[in-house]
C-alpha cells in the first residue's frame, strides 16, 4: 500500500490528539467515593449494644485515612459526621464527581443470632430468601425521607416485586465491581481469616443510581455478640478497613495499567507504524459493528462471578448453548451466539423472558468480549 505525506501527517496528528487524551485520563486523579451507611435519624440494625452507623462511619474514615497516603487517588465522603442522608443523594454525590468506584460500608444482622461473615453485594436480581431480606434493610431508609413516594416513584423495599423490578443502569460496569468485590472478600478471607459468604448480586438502589462501578460491603453481623465485638473495636476496624483499602489500591493499579495497555499503539511513529495504527482502528470499528462481526460473534452475558458453575447447573434456568470465559478471576457465562446483531437482540429476548433481567449483548471476537451499547 503506498502511503502518501498526506497520510502520513494526518496519522501523527490523529496520534498525538490520542495521546495527549490519554496522559489527560492518566493524571486525573482516580476517584474513589466513600460512603459510610446510615447515620442521623436512621441508626441501621443496633444489637448488644453496637450500632451500625457508627461503625460503619468510623470503618470508612480508617478506610479513607490509608488511602489518602496513595499517590493520584482522591477520596469524597458521602457523610464524615452523624448526619442523616438521603438514599437518592449518596450516588449523586458519585456521579457529580466523575468518580471511578462507589464503595459502600455497612453491617449486617439478623434475628437468628448464630450467622456471622463478611459479604459484598453488587447490583443484580437475586431471588434468593436471605439476600431480600438483606436489600429490603438496606433499602428500608428510604421510608424516613420526605416525599419518598415521588422521588422513588412508588418503589417499596417491603415488596419483592419492586426489588426484583430495579434494573441497572449502568449494565458495562457489573464486571468491575464484581471484580472489586471479589478482591475485598478475598482479603478478609485470606487476610484476616473471616468468613466469608461470598460476592452476591442484589437490588440496592444505593448501587442502581451510580454510574460507576460500585459495590456495598457488609462488615459482618452485629447480631452474632463475638463479630459485633469485633467490628466495635478500634482494632477489628482498622483490620477491616485496611483489607478495604487494599483491595480498592489494588484495583486502581489494574485500572490504570488496563488504561495503559488499551493506548499501547499511542508512541513515536515511523513509517511501518502508520500502517499498523490503520489497521488497528480498522478492526475497532469492526468489533463496534451494529450489524456483522468479521471472525467474530455476538453472545449474550448471563451474569459473571467468582464461583465456576457447571453449564448443565440449574443457575441456567433451562437455557441450552451455554458457554464461558474466566477473566480477571470472573467467570463469565453466555448464553447462545449469532453472527448479527438483529440475531443476538432475539436471543437476549430469550434470556430475558428466562429470568435474566440483567442480560446483554457482547461481542467476542479473537478470544476478547466487549459489552454493545
Amino acid at each position: 500500500m503506498k502511503i502518501n505525506n498526506k497520510d502520513i501527517l494526518f496519522s501523527i496528528v490523529s496520534m498525538l490528539f490520542v495521546c495527549s487524551l490519554t496522559w489527560s485520563q492518566a493524571n486525573k486523579a482516580f476517584t474513589v467515593i466513600l460512603d459510610a451507611g446510615h447515620g442521623g435519624k436512621d441508626p441501621g440494625n443496633s444489637y448488644h449494644g453496637f450500632v451500625e452507623k457508627e461503625i460503619a462511619l468510623k470503618t470508612t474514615l480508617k478506610v479513607g485515612k490509608l488511602l489518602e497516603s496513595e499517590k493520584d487517588l482522591k477520596i469524597i465522603y458521602t457523610r464524615t459526621t452523624d448526619v442523616f442522608i438521603e438514599l437518592v443523594n449518596r450516588p449523586k454525590v458519585a456521579n457529580k464527581a466523575n468518580a471511578n468506584l462507589f464503595v459502600s460500608i455497612h453491617c449486617n444482622s439478623v434475628a437468628n443470632q448464630t450467622p456471622s461473615g463478611t459479604e459484598t453485594f453488587v447490583m443484580g436480581l437475586s431471588r434468593s430468601g436471605m439476600n431480600l431480606e438483606v436489600a429490603k434493610s438496606e433499602n428500608s431508609v428510604i421510608l424516613l425521607e420526605d416525599n419518598y413516594k415521588e422521588t422513588y416513584q412508588g418503589f417499596d423495599p417491603k415488596k419483592p416485586e419492586s426489588l426484583i423490578g430495579l434494573t441497572m443502569m449502568q449494565e458495562e460496569n457489573l464486571n468491575s465491581s464484581i471484580d472489586l468485590a471479589t478482591k475485598i472478600q478475598d482479603n478478609f478471607t485470606h487476610n484476616l481469616d473471616r468468613k466469608s459468604r461470598g460476592v452476591k448480586q442484589q437490588p440496592l438502589w444505593v448501587l442502581d443510581a451510580a454510574y460507576m462501578p460500585s459495590v456495598l460491603i457488609e462488615l459482618g453481623f452485629l447480631s452474632n455478640k463475638e463479630e459485633g465485638e469485633f467490628l466495635n473495636s478500634d482494632e477489628g476496624q482498622n483490620k477491616m478497613a485496611r483489607q478495604i483499602a487494599d483491595a480498592i489500591i489494588k484495583y486502581k493499579k489494574e485500572y490504570l495499567n488496563e488504561a495503559y495497555n488499551n493506548n499501547e499503539n499511542v508512541k513515536y511513529l515511523n513509517m511501518p507504524e502508520v500502517k499498523e495504527v490503520k489497521e488497528t482502528v480498522t478492526v475497532k470499528a469492526e468489533e463496534n459493528s451494529t450489524t456483522d462481526l468479521k471472525n467474530g460473534l455476538y453472545k449474550i452475558q448471563l451474569f459473571a462471578t467468582s464461583r465456576k458453575r457447571d453449564i448443565t447447573s440449574s443457575d441456567f434456568k433451562g437455557l441450552k448453548s451455554i458457554s464461558f470465559t474466566l477473566e480477571n478471576n470472573l467467570y463469565k457465562y453466555f448464553y447462545g451466539s449469532a453472527v448479527s446483531l438483529e440475531e443476538a437482540k432475539k436471543l437476549n429476548e430469550v434470556a430475558k423472558k428466562h429470568g435474566f433481567a440483567d442480560s446483554f449483548i457482547v461481542s467476542t471476537v479473537n478470544g476478547k468480549t466487549a459489552a454493545i451499547k
